[in-house]
């Protein structure tokens, strides 16, 4: 996932809305318009804010039904609030053709614990609320992540790869159930499709343990390892979900820019230089930092900056779509993006550490990470 922006979490901490955030209010399409009512969860914010727009927009669509546990700013869509692990979105559901499944919490932060409940529950309540009311069709978005990133990964993969990821990396775990359950969902439910979206590394408004690797003072490698980077914008994602909702595309498949970089050509566009390590003494550390709680990022997230797992994107391109943006383009984006944040091992640090941590050597930076979060909680705690 990029993950996406995180999608509820400003969401939960909400008060009860205000009687004008209620979701009767209608707003219907020409009577002219044949296209199907497409339903968006999640559609608040991240994502799913972008999908709602850009759906609402489109003379391909008769109707948008916006779900999210906040109104959103998308007026022309009708609104439904509530949390997507309610029952009771089955009546929300009631009436759409498609639903688009963006209701997840993939932020680093998050208990993990309380992600995976959140999201497998979530989905599990969709699918089923879904096949209840007749919705003949649920899009799902996971990651290409669910590919996993290995050594020997072919480059590109085909999009009817194996699926050898783990559940060590940040949401991996939650993705690969998710689509589990999409693919029990047929056979449970005799009529309903499902298509799942795999976007590789997502990029625009997003903040993963793969964008925060470009907010570090150096590149981390891993010496021996063979990084290669496939992005993904947001608003190639939005266009590719606009495809799976209009059902020109159906079954499983990849998002994302033509093609990849190689580590070297990400160092050569960035500017950035490389810090290079032993294996054992990246993984053990990110493991370590990971495990008494100073990272939000497992050692399973290094994988993923470590090996390929690239794919094809051949589906989308059968069936018409192209992305607007390059690998280069996004690259560069990212890069703005991220200016003035620092990062190491994961964590976001303030200026002055994150200058020290760049001076210093690849080693002592990894491994002093822990007893520069500590200098700053002690510090906390002292005020």
């Amino acid at each position: 996932m990029s993950s996406p922006d995180p999608q509820v979490r400003a969401a939960r901490n909400l008060t009860d809305p205000s009687p004008e955030s209620t979701p009767e209010e209608k707003h219907p399409r020409s009577p002219g318009i044949r296209g199907p009512v497409v339903a968006v969860t999640g559609a608040a914010t991240g994502i799913g804010e972008l999908l709602t727009a850009h759906l609402a927009a489109s003379d391909a669509i008769k109707q948008v039904i916006a779900i999210d546990e906040r109104r959103g700013e998308v007026s022309e869509a009708t609104w439904h609030i509530l949390d997507v692990r309610d029952p009771a979105i089955a009546e929300k559901l009631r009436g759409a053709d498609v639903v688009v499944h963006l209701a997840l919490d993939l932020d680093l932060e998050t208990d993990p614990a309380a992600r995976t409940a959140y999201n497998v529950r979530g989905t599990q309540t969709v699918l089923t609320a879904a096949a209840a009311v007749g919705v003949h069709r649920v899009v799902l978005c996971t990651s290409a992540m669910v590919y996993g990133a290995l050594a020997d990964n072919d480059v590109p993969l085909s999009e009817d790869a194996e699926l050898r990821a783990t559940a060590e990396a940040t949401g991996v775990g939650d993705l690969l159930e998710i689509e589990r359950l999409g693919r029990r969902a047929p056979r449970a439910h005799p009529g309903l499709n499902v298509t799942v979206v795999r976007p590789t590394v997502l990029v625009g408004g997003t903040d993963t343990a793969l964008t925060r690797y470009f907010e570090s003072p150096r590149l981390l490698v891993v010496a021996g390892s063979r990084p290669t980077w496939q992005f993904c914008h947001v608003e190639d994602l939005v266009t590719a979900l606009e495809y799976a909702a209009l059902e020109k595309i159906d079954g499983e498949f990849a998002v994302g820019c033509d093609g990849w970089l190689e580590q070297e050509e990400v160092e050569e566009l960035s500017g950035v230089r490389r810090m290079e390590l032993p294996s054992a003494v990246a993984l053990g550390a990110a493991a370590r930092l990971h495990r008494i709680g100073l990272t939000p990022s497992p050692a399973g997230d290094l994988a993923y900056t470590m090996h390929p797992w690239v794919v094809s994107v051949s589906r989308l391109h059968d069936a018409g779509w192209r992305p607007k943006w390059t690998n280069e383009e996004v690259l560069g984006a990212l890069l703005e993006e991220v200016e003035g944040r620092h990062t190491l091992a994961g964590r976001r640090l303030g200026r002055k550490d994150a200058t020290a941590a760049g001076a210093a050597g690849a080693t002592v930076a990894l491994l002093g990470a822990a007893a520069v979060v500590r200098r700053a909680r002690k510090a906390r705690r002292r005020i």
